[in-house]
């Protein structure tokens, strides 16, 4: 399985490429807002966009999906609880980043709901959505169990977890989440961030404060 990574925008955000091998149909997780990058990113591994699947509806993460979206022909995925982030991408970027949106930034009109549990089969993949509020609302991580490998987004980082300062987040909700969704996974599951580097479950639960406060 193919599995390649880019950190994007002023931000940093890891767009993610996953395909069953390079030169084919894939997926793509998260949108920051630098669409030249995110196609860039399919083009160096000959990757055909099946789907875009979004963790959750920041800016940071969603800002280059309208442009994908448009430009690639495929549906994005999000939790219909962060809709109130994803349907206004302009106000998001102006009030959290200060930034006067180009012409061209909008949500992405090609838009499919995501349900906890559900079973997406999509790009020669199949992933389960596993919804973890509490970074925001919708929240949602994606799970290839027969893999070992999980897009954590904002919930889960190597060595911290998603801020929940922002509207729709809430500490307690993330950690229920953390402690009922995230840490039943076995413990050699990869976690592919949002931000920063990938780690593992196993590596989290012996240096993660945040973890071993659970555990």
């Amino acid at each position: 399985m193919l599995i390649a990574g880019r950190s994007l925008w002023l931000a940093e955000t890891n767009c993610w490429v996953v395909a069953p091998e390079a030169g084919g149909p894939g997926l793509l997780i998260d949108a920051p807002p630098d669409p030249v990058g995110i196609l860039a990113l399919l083009a160096e591994h000959d990757v055909t966009p099946a789907a875009l699947l979004l963790t959750h509806g920041h800016i940071d993460h969603t800002g280059g999906a309208g442009v994908v979206v448009g430009a690639s022909g495929i549906d994005a995925y999000v939790h219909p609880d962060d809709d109130f982030l994803t349907l206004d991408p302009r106000s998001q970027l102006r009030m959290l980043f200060g930034i006067v949106p180009p012409g061209d930034f909008a949500a992405p009109v090609r838009r499919q709901r995501l349900n906890d549990g559900q079973i997406l089969h999509l790009g020669g993949l199949d992933l389960e959505v596993v919804h973890t509020p509490g970074h925001t609302p919708g929240h949602c991580c994606f799970l290839i169990r027969e893999e070992g490998v999980l897009f954590s987004g904002d919930h889960l980082f190597a060595g911290s977890i998603g801020r929940t300062d922002l509207p729709g987040g809430d500490y307690g909700t993330l950690m229920d989440s953390m402690r009922n969704k995230v840490l039943p996974l076995d413990d050699q599951v990869l976690i592919y961030p949002g931000h920063g580097p990938t780690t593992t479950l196993a590596r989290e639960l012996r240096t993660n404060p945040f973890l071993r406060e659970l555990n």
